[in-house]
């Protein structure tokens, strides 16, 4: 992980906007047309270069593929995984269950209906291994062709727990049984992105959002954290072959624009997370219904060696985020952790976690990016003042 000893440093968590014919593509590949090979290698390719050589434009210390190539963050894996056919219609999170209007307008889009969740037929196995060390090639290309100089490079997969929750169960007897037959399937993709040397990090909403799922949703606080607890015991399974100094983590209250009046508290949630097997944590500290949560990491103090990736910039407002602002939220983040955890600076979430869905603009979700990196350094100024 990236040492904090002079300034705080800049990441983001994954995905960045995807080009119109990228987007093209993407959409014909769901709609089950036939893509021609050399289109799809050479779209994607100039999409990498593009979103690799933007983020050293911005200044972007630590930094990776954008995940041009995929179609989200989590269903990517439907072409990775085996045992997967067919798609089937799901409840949205709780909180959208009480404003059914919004929910419909909202999520559903030319690329992707997020309603609609794929299912699990048969065993789950890995065969992706085609394709992602294609999309780990083409990240190496991206980064040699724009002769970017970052800090770190990172790579995002994934958790067992979101492929479970945003999959649907026909096959396993139990949860249970579905979720580790996800983890050990999943580890392959881990450990292919571990002999890179680059940073794992693994994309695990539902560590917090367990409680807004169909499954979870009106059950005791206890039981949630039950559920957070297996979820994590899942991903350390997954995780053992990996080096924790190579693991980051993300976690947040799902990247979407909804009420959130039903999330956990983050206070609650910590201790549970703390178990996990990482040495960086991502979590959300700009979205309105959170940004009261920093008391939490005092409270509950990050573990020793550890980095904390606060999330300090809204993805769900095209408003640019003030620099002031945001350094304003990472100051008060560093007054309430020990001053040996290093910080790095980030937005909430990704720009573009599903395809087609970006609630920001492409170009001011650029500029949010410069202005991460500027209230980084006023924030460097003021706490090394």
């Amino acid at each position: 992980m990236t040492e904090n000893d002079d300034r705080i440093r800049t990441t983001h968590i994954g995905s960045l906007p995807r080009p119109p014919e990228l987007l093209d593509l993407l959409t014909r590949r769901q709609d089950g047309e036939t893509v021609d090979t050399d289109e799809w290698d050479s779209t994607v390719a100039d999409a990498t270069r593009d979103v690799v050589a933007r983020q050293a434009e911005v200044g972007i210390d630590v930094a990776n593929n954008g995940e041009q190539s995929r179609v989200s963050f989590n269903w990517y894996v439907a072409d990775r995984l085996s045992g997967i056919e067919g798609k089937r219609e799901q409840e949205l999170w709780a909180d959208l269950q009480e404003f059914p209007d919004y929910a419909e307008e909202t999520f559903k889009t030319d690329v992707i209906d997020l309603s609609m969740h794929p299912i699990v037929t048969g065993p789950i196995e890995y065969t992706g291994q085609d394709e992602a060390e294609a999309e780990l090639a083409g990240f190496r290309d991206a980064l040699a062709a724009t002769d970017a100089d970052f800090e770190g490079t990172f790579v995002t997969s994934a958790s067992p727990s979101v492929v479970t929750a945003t999959h649907v169960n026909d096959y396993y007897d139990s949860y249970e049984e579905f979720l580790f037959a996800a983890a050990d399937a999943m580890s392959e993709e881990y450990e292919l992105v571990a002999e890179t040397g680059m940073t794992l990090q693994i994309d695990a909403p539902e560590l917090l959002t367990v409680g807004q799922t169909a499954a979870y949703a009106g059950e005791s606080l206890e039981d949630i954290k039950g559920a957070t607890r297996l979820h994590v015991e899942a991903l350390n399974e997954a995780l053992s072959n990996v080096p924790a100094e190579q693991v980051r983590l993300h976690t947040c209250w799902g990247s979407y624009e909804g009420p959130h009046h039903l999330d956990t508290d983050l206070v609650e949630m910590l201790p549970e997370i703390y178990e996990a097997d990482i040495t960086g944590l991502s979590i959300e500290q700009a979205n309105p219904r959170h940004q009261h949560e920093y008391r939490a990491f005092a409270e509950h103090p990050v573990p020793d060696g550890w980095t904390l990736i606060p999330g300090v910039v809204d993805v769900k407002t095209n408003i640019i985020d003030h620099p002031e602002t945001i350094a304003d939220r990472l100051e008060r983040v560093a007054d309430e952790v020990d001053d040996a955890t290093p910080l790095v600076a980030a937005p909430d979430c990704g720009f573009g976690t599903q395809a087609g869905l970006g609630m920001v603009s492409p170009e001011i979700a650029w500029a949010k990016l410069e202005a991460l990196v500027e209230g980084a350094e006023i924030a460097t100024e003021r706490i090394d003042g």
